[in-house]
């Protein structure tokens, strides 16, 4: 079992970062994240003047300071860029990095955020066919794009003999991420594009509904022919480290009982339960970015896998 790190972007400064960073590269984690919003995603509007860092200028940063840690976001909103440039800057960070970034990637869903920068906020089944042909066009780029040129005439997307120098550092190209939780078309794009599936529990979840999810992955693996051994099994999920059982038990109820929010022995019999579920790596979310809660986790709970 792998385990990842998603720092907070919000609320915070740089040099809180760049400390938690350092933190985490000592430790035992395996990858560091982060997400993609421009104001603190948690829908209030007295909260929106709050700091927030930007996604990928902190995964550039981090690909220059850290050694060995896998690098992404959880997710970059497809909504925010044109996917040939993103698929640009993926391939530049990755050779910063020397073959350490993951490109991640959804549909986005934080309609405020759109109507503050001024983005059009689609309906549901346009982000879905975005992020779909998003996806074709980030794909062609990290092959074809590769050492050639890469073609492409959608009805979002264009590409004209678009080149991708240089190309990925990793071979045959950096990972590719899908992050979203719905089965009809999430998940499809997951088994058509992605090297890693990641089902995100900052909503209701658990270890059954996580298996589910795979489940129904591996159907449309089934159906388009694909292996889904090929696929790497991800879970991102709030966590929390609360030795109080009695309040951890309240706060786990007031999100609906699924979170990971307890004392140590808690959370790492839940963490058993992903594991048995066919989880290959589980990243925490919510965890202030502050160096000392990143080092217990560490010691009280990733010790506990080896």
């Amino acid at each position: 079992m792998q385990f990842g790190a998603q720092l907070v972007n919000y609320f915070c400064e740089w040099d809180d970062t760049l400390a938690t960073m350092k933190t985490v590269q000592a430790g035992r984690w395996h990858s560091l994240w982060w997400s993609d919003h421009f104001l603190p995603p948690v829908g209030r509007a007295d909260m929106e003047h709050e700091r927030a860092l930007e996604g990928w200028s902190l995964l550039t940063a981090a690909a220059a300071v850290t050694e060995r840690l896998q690098l992404g976001l959880l997710v970059t909103g497809n909504t925010y860029r044109n996917p040939a440039l993103l698929a640009k800057m993926a391939a530049t960070i990755d050779q910063i990095s020397h073959g350490r970034l993951i490109l991640g990637i959804g549909a986005a869903w934080f309609k405020r955020e759109h109507e503050a920068y001024g983005w059009t906020f689609p309906s549901l089944k346009e982000r879905c066919d975005r992020l779909e042909e998003a996806l074709e066009v980030i794909k062609l780029l990290f092959t074809e794009g590769n050492g050639g040129f890469a073609d492409y005439d959608g009805r979002y997307y264009k590409l004209d003999h678009c080149p991708l120098s240089p190309p990925c550092y990793q071979k045959p190209h950096l990972p590719i991420l899908v992050g979203g939780n719905g089965e009809k078309r999430t998940l499809k794009s997951c088994a058509k594009y992605a090297d890693i599936c990641n089902i995100d529990f900052n909503n209701p979840g658990g270890a059954d509904v996580f298996r589910h999810k795979i489940n129904v992955l591996e159907q449309h693996c089934e159906a388009i022919g694909r292996d889904p051994a090929e696929i790497k099994k991800t879970v991102l999920i709030p966590m929390r480290l609360e030795d109080d059982e009695a309040k951890a038990a309240e706060l786990r109820e007031r999100r609906g009982g699924w979170v990971l929010y307890g004392p140590p022995s808690y959370v790492i019999d839940v963490i058993g339960g992903y594991v048995d579920a066919g989880c290959d790596e589980m990243m925490f979310s919510a965890v202030p970015t502050r160096p000392e809660y990143f080092q217990r986790i560490d010691e009280d709970v990733l010790s506990a896998f080896g």
